[in-house]
């Protein structure tokens, strides 16, 4: 029988041993502080009246960097929060629900093909009628902005691993009667983890891409420009200063570099054991904030409370009516409700193609409909070209990463760059380059499409190829697998789940990225490529809004078509047939 022995009658030494901070602990402690007192300043200043932006301009000296860059990094986070929200309800009320994902998934295609500049011609006024005179309003607009630039990707990558979760691992929460509530956060999340926290990284990076067009926001006569990394490269272009723009890519390396240090790489550590397959002789993820975090005892102290009411949580078990069903397994019912439920959203669609033709028709003309579909058809014929190229490029490096965890995590950080690099900074010498040598801006500015968008593949691909496992491995290695036959039998099918959601997302963000590659500026001096990107963009410009409304619906109708075509057969094909048994 214990007896309770107050604090005052342990022995000095053990009171010591369990509450007494060790060095560990004063660096966390110390990291945490320094994290907190970032934020909060950063924070209060998004409090300031709208007037506080025109009576302090973006300066493009190079001292004020570090606060812009702390205040583009707390958007992002705000929006990473948001899309991590988005992901766990649409994302797993979609895989779940037939009905709903009849509904969602196509929702996702049309969302992720709609340009940043589209979301923010009809959000910004908005944003700031919703907090009028504050600059809580323009910070709302950017981070929303931001937030489209995340979501689409996330949510699919948590979709798609929902969908082709392993059979036993199904069988194994049937046999111990989960709830949903326990399938949830002890079956299907840590299995859909790994993926996941990459897709969060390339998400971030995504932000990065578009951070130009969220912070130094032009609509018609509306012009917001927030302090922020973006909005002093989007200054030093229009100023043709080189030196600045140097200044604004070091601070954004820094950045990222910081970020994956403090952030994802911890996060990668602690994913790594949510993977389906574990070895004793497979090297893991490292990190020092990690391994500082828990080598620390107070701290681990402190949390335990936290972590006493999460395994209560998990142990609650919800008065459920039927056995919970197994991701995408549609219940025994009449099948009255679904055609019901097709006929509504068939009848919803038709009222809006009504409505948007109505429109087209006060607003538009015939030139108007053969300028955007000529330049969509241009538009999609950059994005197949390049996905393709991008893919065979990619693909086997992806692979090959991924096998080689040790390179992984020398990689990691290096692709997080490379993704955040925003085309911006490019458009000085695509600009100069175009002019000089006369070449076709057509062909030449194309590139720009994919600079940012290609990662998600490669991205996807190492988190397919991590997740081999390695009995997988060993038995090709025993019937000696080799050249094509290894590629075709072992490893394109164990990551070709991944690929499809890495290019379909990739495909939707080069139709995002049109609007920034096709149409590039240099000080006063403009390149120009024919497509559907440049047409939104000088629409948007302007401020033309039914030709923002027709050049938006018209990439959402190529998008969606080319999903229907490609990505949504090939999605199915991967759950029927590549399902790990």
């Amino acid at each position: 029988m214990s007896v309770f022995r107050p604090f005052s009658l342990l022995p000095p030494a053990l009171l010591r041993q369990r509450w007494w901070p060790n060095v560990y602990d004063l660096i966390a402690f110390a990291l945490l502080i320094a994290c907190a007192v970032a934020l909060a300043h950063a924070a209060m200043e998004t409090r300031a009246p709208l007037a506080a932006l025109h009576a302090d301009p973006i300066s493009l000296d190079p001292a004020r960097l570090p606060d812009y860059a702390l205040r583009t990094t707390l958007r992002m986070f705000a929006a990473m929060l948001a899309s991590l929200l988005f992901t766990f309800t649409i994302a797993t009320w979609a895989a779940k629900s037939p009905r709903a994902g009849r509904l969602i998934v196509p929702a996702l295609d049309i969302l992720q093909s709609v340009p940043v500049l589209g979301f923010l011609s009809f959000t910004v006024t908005a944003f700031l009628g919703l907090f009028p005179g504050q600059q809580l309003g323009a910070e709302c607009a950017a981070v929303f902005a931001i937030f489209t630039s995340q979501a689409w990707n996330m949510a699919f990558s948590f979709y798609q691993s929902l969908r082709t979760l392993p059979r036993d691992l199904d069988e194994v929460a049937r046999g111990f009667g989960l709830s949903a509530w326990q399938r949830f956060w002890r079956l299907e999340a840590p299995f859909a983890m790994p993926g996941l926290v990459w897709n969060a990284m390339m998400s971030m990076s995504g932000g990065w891409f578009f951070i130009v067009a969220s912070e130094a926001i032009t609509v018609g006569d509306t012009t917001v420009t927030l302090p922020g990394v973006g909005s002093y490269l989007a200054l030093a272009i229009a100023q043709q200063n080189f030196a600045a723009v140097g200044w604004a890519v070091a601070a954004m390396a820094l950045t990222i570099v910081l970020c994956d240090q403090l952030l994802f790489r911890p996060i990668v550590a602690w994913a790594d054991k949510f993977r389906s397959e574990q070895t004793a002789s497979q090297q893991r993820p490292r990190s020092w904030v990690y391994e500082l975090i828990r080598r620390t005892r107070a701290g681990k102290r402190l949390l335990r409370p936290l972590a006493w009411l999460w395994q209560r949580a998990m142990c609650l078990r919800f008065r459920r009516r039927a056995p919970v069903a197994a991701v995408g397994e549609a219940a025994p019912a009449s099948p009255w409700p679904d055609r019901l439920w097709l006929a509504a959203l068939l009848l919803a669609a038709t009222a809006g193609a009504w409505f948007a033709v109505d429109y087209g028709r006060q607003h538009l003309d015939a030139a108007d409909l053969r300028a955007a579909f000529g330049g969509g058809l241009a538009t999609l014929l950059r994005v197949v070209v390049l996905i393709a190229i991008a893919s065979a490029i990619w693909v086997p490096i992806g692979v090959w990463i991924g096998l080689r965890p040790r390179w992984a995590q020398r990689l990691q950080p290096v692709a997080q760059l490379l993704a955040a690099f925003p085309a911006n900074v490019l458009f000085p010498v695509a600009v100069i380059a175009i002019l000089a040598t006369g070449a076709d801006p057509d062909i030449w500015l194309s590139p720009l499409m994919v600079l940012g968008t290609q990662w998600y593949i490669l991205f996807n691909v190492i988190a397919g190829a991590s997740a081999v496992p390695t009995d997988l491995r060993e038995a090709a290695s025993v019937y000696r697998l080799r050249s094509w036959t290894w590629w075709r039998r072992a490893i394109l099918p164990a990551v070709f789940p991944y690929y499809v959601t890495g290019a379909l997302t990739a495909s939707g963000g080069s139709w995002n990225a049109s609007i920034v590659a096709e149409w590039v500026s240099w000080g006063d001096q403009h390149v120009q490529a024919y497509g559907l990107g440049s047409y939104i963009a000088h629409a948007t410009a302007a401020g033309d809004f039914p030709r923002i409304v027709l050049g938006v619906a018209v990439m959402s109708l190529f998008v969606t078509a080319f999903n229907r075509a490609l990505w949504r057969p090939l999605y199915a094909y991967a759950e029927r047939r590549l399902r790990l048994d």
